[in-house]
């Protein structure tokens, strides 16, 4: 069975992006229970350890003796509890509406349809997903998956306020987006952001969203890694040092907060791995710091430019180490393809010149192996998309020190903007 990482509805080869944002309600099968107003208390029956008694019986018996104990509520039972009435009220609901015209609908049987039956111009779609407040000027922040292509965006408050909202700013690559409502600011309760770079494997992580539109929920677990590297789902780019959490994270919780144990975020759920489409224990964050990063100039500009270097790699692994005549404790990203026209191609950066088959596996061999990229050392892909990320902007130009038949040679290279799309 594949797993999953895939945002839904979608399938991206054997290992995918799960975008948890727009829910549906699964309703399991369960006894319907009524409540009735209780007008006649001489008829009500009551059970007690399976021996059935009326109300009357039991204003005669004898007071059974108590065992029940009242138990304290523990030391992590009174954080959590903290936690939630201090950020509950800087979490939203967001619910968008999307229209699609007839014309740019695909894959609608309009041939089997019932006689007689009128087609509507447009298709509206309905689904919800999570958010919170960054300061008092009404920015909100989320997914961009769960505003992208929305017509229309409404934002419910915990105290039951409902305000329509614009989108700002959006940034498919980190799956970003920012929403402004117009409200009194006295109403507002913004959040904090923590430093996404100390947070740690063990640490606290709380989940506060909306998952299958149950609101306001909340879910505890710890961080389980972190420096995942996965792809947005939304463009060909990925988003480097996310935080793995096994928090319950599932469809409705994109664009919460997985906050620490002061209450501020740490990042901000995006991704799930799972063969169901529902929490698996496998959560992925948006980091802080890239929030931090992003987030200012999708409120300025609407977008957000990465630089760009161009070319495709992968870490070493023990086979291109061994055919490569490298030391087996060998790191870096080698460089697989470089894109014509790119700052890569421009500087002279090299890609693979061969490949080894090994186990009935083809594994690239001969191009650059980046080392390090300005002061910060490369020890594989995730490392050097980190930097390109975090570290520096376009129009820099960047020091890349490399291995080339077998010589440590610096390549300085001036990096580009991000384009929309790579093409061949």
């Amino acid at each position: 069975m594949n797993r999953r990482l895939l945002p839904i509805g979608m399938a991206v080869s054997a290992l995918a992006i799960a975008s948890i944002a727009c829910t549906s309600l699964f309703q399991a099968n369960a006894p319907e229970i009524s409540f009735v107003p209780q007008q006649d208390n001489s008829n009500v029956v009551q059970v007690v350890d399976s021996e059935v008694i009326t109300d009357t019986q039991a204003e005669s018996a004898e007071p059974a003796a108590s065992t029940a104990q009242t138990v304290a509520p523990d030391a992590e039972e009174v954080l959590l509890n903290d936690i939630y009435e201090t950020s509950a009220p800087s979490v939203v609901l967001i619910n968008v509406t999307t229209e699609t015209n007839l014309e740019d609908a695909e894959g609608l049987d309009l041939e089997n349809l019932p006689e007689g039956f009128e087609i509507p111009d447009s298709f509206f779609g309905r689904g919800s997903g999570s958010g919170f407040i960054i300061d008092k000027d009404g920015h909100i922040v989320t997914n961009n998956h769960v505003v992208q292509n929305a017509s229309t965006v409404q934002v419910t408050f915990f105290d039951g306020l409902i305000a329509r909202a614009t989108v700002l700013g959006t940034d498919p690559d980190s799956d970003l987006a920012v929403l402004k409502v117009d409200i009194d600011p006295s109403l507002l309760q913004p959040i904090s952001l923590a430093d996404s770079d100390e947070v740690f494997v063990g640490q606290r992580a709380i989940a506060l969203g909306n998952p299958f539109g149950e609101t306001w929920t909340l879910t505890a677990g710890i961080v389980s890694a972190v420096g995942r590297t996965q792809p947005s789902g939304l463009s060909q780019f990925s988003i480097p040092e996310m935080v793995q959490t096994d928090a319950a994270i599932n469809p409705g919780n994109s664009g919460g907060p997985l906050l620490d144990a002061d209450g501020d975020v740490i990042g901000v759920n995006t991704l799930i791995l799972s063969e169901s489409g529902s929490s698996s224990g496998v959560g992925f964050a948006i980091p802080a710091n890239i929030v931090s990063q992003v987030v200012p100039d999708l409120i300025a500009f609407g977008e957000y430019k990465y630089p760009f270097l161009g070319i495709t790699g992968s870490p070493l692994s023990l086979d291109q180490i061994e055919a490569m005549g490298l030391d087996i404790t060998q790191r870096g990203a080698m460089v697989i393809d470089v894109f014509d026209g790119t700052p890569a191609a421009t500087a002279g950066l090299q890609g693979a010149t061969d490949s080894v088959e090994v186990e009935g596996a083809r594994w690239p061999i001969g191009g650059d192996i980046i080392i390090q990229a300005g002061d910060d050392e490369i020890t594989n892909m995730d490392d050097l998309i980190a930097f390109l990320v975090k570290k520096v902007r376009p129009g820099d130009t960047v020091d890349f020190q490399i291995i080339r038949d077998g010589e440590i040679v610096t390549v300085p290279v001036t990096l580009a903007e991000r384009p929309e799309r790579i093409s061949r």
